[in-house]
């Protein structure tokens, strides 16, 4: 069990918002809470995809600026182009 002090700006809108939904400000608070946690478990993976790109983008393992346009060009045609991939570039340096 955790106890948490609240302000008396979210003290306030919370027993309102506990008395309208007929739920207990222990409930609402435990949706803010878990609902917090998946955003930052989102923020985690974005920030990791960043460090990731960041890193091929050193190794040179970039997609061309022609081949971006091509394939957006694609969009809405018969004829649409599998998004471009970067070419690999092996470390053997």
């Amino acid at each position: 069990m955790t106890s948490v002090r609240l302000n008396d700006e979210v003290e306030a809108p919370l027993e309102t918002l506990s008395k309208k939904l007929d739920r207990s400000k222990s409930y609402l608070i435990n949706e803010a809470v878990r609902e917090y946690i998946a955003r930052q478990a989102v923020e985690d993976e974005r920030w990791q995809d960043t460090q990731e790109a960041l890193a091929a983008a050193e190794r040179g393992e970039m997609v061309s600026e022609d081949a971006v346009h091509a394939w957006l060009d694609s969009w809405g045609t018969d004829t649409v182009l599998d998004s471009p991939e970067a070419p690999s570039h092996s470390s053997g340096k």
